[in-house]
């Protein structure tokens, strides 16, 4: 990411109703109205990733103002069209500023410089112009992409953190030096698999889930990485066959006198219609507390 420190100088200017600031790369803004806008840039920024092969399709694509829920036009005619990962409308200048523009980051001549709105979607938005590699997701095109529509099969699918179960249950103690057994009840949305399809006219997109590790925080500097949903704890079991954890040491002393317990699943999603097909991984996290304390031994004398 580009960090950068802006100087600028002079009075600026309104158009249509819009702020036309300059974004400079890294997302640094000035006001191209501005007589002069002086950038240091301290570290190159990573451009950013192009349109995948294959992210093609029908069907009429939906676009949603993400904060709000709030359906807005794709395109507009003064506006451009709207970028589906940030909730703003982008326009590809008609006049690119010259090489030396500050704008370009350094860039010129790769990539090209945009018109950004959004005022138009957010109360709070910004205006300006900014940098970008390549166009924006949903530049240019009405149309849903089967990678677009994976989203929100991926979204129904409702996916959560683990629920986490351990031999330790509410006030109880567990005691140093004995397993505690980690495991989550199964279901489709904590450990899978789960499907789902998105639909719009002329296209569908499924999605499926299945979990394929929970990384288990036990808020004692230490973790347990379970590539499985863990064992139940039956009577009369001692070590969990497929996952646990051995505190070495009392929760005395902790916040709450408790250790936290963070559970992470690993998801790996694949998705295909639509002509195409692809794979994404997400993350999904609990959590949970659990005390610990040291076996007394006592002894007497007759």
């Amino acid at each position: 990411m580009l960090t950068a420190v802006l100087t600028v100088l002079a009075a600026g200017t309104l158009v249509g109703g819009l702020a036309t600031a300059a974004v400079a790369a890294g997302g640094v803004r000035c006001d191209p109205g501005k007589q002069f806008c002086v950038i240091e840039v301290e570290q190159p920024g990573n451009p950013g990733q192009p349109s995948q092969p294959g992210d093609s399709g029908t069907g009429t694509r939906a676009c949603v103002v993400s904060s709000t829920g709030a359906s807005v036009p794709c395109s507009h005619d003064q506006f451009g069209w709207f970028n589906d990962g940030d909730d703003c409308y982008w326009k590809k200048l008609e006049h690119q500023p010259p090489g030396t523009d500050v704008i370009w980051g350094g860039h010129f001549p790769e990539g090209a410089v945009y018109s950004v709105a959004c005022a138009a979607t957010h109360p709070d938005g910004v205006d300006g112009w900014e940098w970008a590699p390549t166009d924006p997701p949903g530049y240019g095109g009405t149309t849903m992409t089967p990678a677009q529509l994976a989203q929100q099969a991926l979204a129904q699918l409702a996916l959560t953190g683990p629920a986490i179960r351990m031999t330790i249950e509410g006030d109880e103690h567990g005691l140093v030096g004995l397993p505690v057994w980690l495991w989550t009840e199964v279901g489709p949305t904590t450990w899978g698999p789960n499907s789902a399809t998105a639909a719009v006219p002329g296209l569908s997109v499924t999605a499926t889930a299945q979990a394929r590790l929970i990384e288990w925080d036990m808020g004692d500097g230490r973790t347990e990485t379970c590539k499985n949903p863990g064992t139940p704890y039956y009577t009369g079991g001692v070590t969990s066959p497929t996952c646990q954890h051995i505190y070495e040491q009392s929760s005395a002393g902790q916040p709450n006198e408790a250790f936290p317990v963070t559970a992470t699943t690993t998801w790996d999603v694949t998705w295909t219609g639509g002509g195409a097909s692809g794979a994404l991984t997400v993350t999904r996290q609990s959590a949970a507390s659990v005390r610990i304390g040291e076996m007394q031994v006592l002894i007497t004398q007759e």
